[in-house]
């Protein structure tokens, strides 16, 4: 990394990542109730996202003030050193409310709107994924060191095994639903990980060959987005466009095209 600014943002990120997966992790209490709700009644907030949030950015304002926030539980500042933290504390909330494994702490540094650092962290599998702008996207578990990542070789999308998700919405998810009929016959399965960052990490390790989802936010895919692309795959929303609140499309090259084309016909954009 030539650059030394890089190298100072990623030991922070993982820093403030494994403290936050920790007490996720250990601090989780035994009657864990839902502090908020967010879309929907179903779409919740936990006391632990909260505290997850303030962790984070307590570590990372204490060695670098100057930065800005976006967080999904309202971290928000605009800062002066041109660097933003986005973070998302608990990607996979309903998985962790109900004591299910795929959960992810999700941290990315971006300047001037360019994301340069990603980490994402997923203590129940004892995995730690991470990437820098042109360095490679990276693993490191807890029996092994650093694994470079590199998506699987594109097989035929009718061999293809994809990950999506669903709106906490009823009738968006209605919508999703149709999507998926018709999705599905034309796919070797569709998985449903509950973690947008978990799935992104999988694209880019090799276990998925591709991935959409509609209606996330920056914080869902912002530390794996650059994950997955460092990785070797694809990345984008609707064709021509970049991932967005529309539509969020992952995949290893010769699978991204052609489940994007898919998904524009199959309207999968649109409630």
């Amino acid at each position: 990394m030539s650059d030394p600014l890089l190298p100072e943002l990623l030991e922070l990120a993982q820093e403030a990542a494994r403290r936050a997966g920790e007490l996720l992790r250990d601090g989780r209490p035994a009657d864990l109730a839902v502090a908020a709700t967010k879309s929907s009644p179903i779409d919740v907030v936990t006391e632990m996202d909260i505290a997850a949030e303030k962790l984070i950015t307590d570590v990372i304002s204490a060695r670098r003030p100057d930065d800005g926030f976006l967080g999904e539980e309202g971290a928000s500042s605009e800062g002066s050193s041109g660097i933003r933290w986005v973070i998302d504390p608990l990607d996979g909330t309903v998985n962790y409310l109900y004591g299910l494994p795929t959960w992810s702490v999700s941290i990315a540094a971006e300047r001037d709107g360019e994301r340069i650092v990603g980490v994402v962290a997923a203590p129940m599998r004892g995995e730690t994924y991470h990437a820098v702008l042109g360095g490679g996207a990276w693993a490191t578990g807890a029996w092994e060191g650093d694994r470079r990542l590199a998506v699987r070789p594109a097989p035929p999308l009718d061999q293809a095994l994809v990950s999506t998700g669903f709106n906490y919405v009823a009738e968006v998810k209605a919508h999703q639903a149709e999507v998926v009929r018709q999705l599905i016959p034309l796919l070797r399965d569709i998985r449903r990980g509950g973690s947008a960052a978990v799935d992104l990490c999988d694209v880019a390790a090799g276990r998925l060959d591709g991935y959409y989802e509609r209606g996330l936010n920056a914080w869902d895919v912002a530390a794996g987005d650059l994950i997955a692309r460092e990785a070797g795959a694809r990345t984008g929303g609707r064709p021509g466009e970049r991932p967005s609140r529309d539509l969020t499309v992952a995949g290893a090259p010769g699978v991204f095209e052609p489940l994007q084309r898919l998904l524009e016909d199959f309207g999968a954009w649109h409630d």
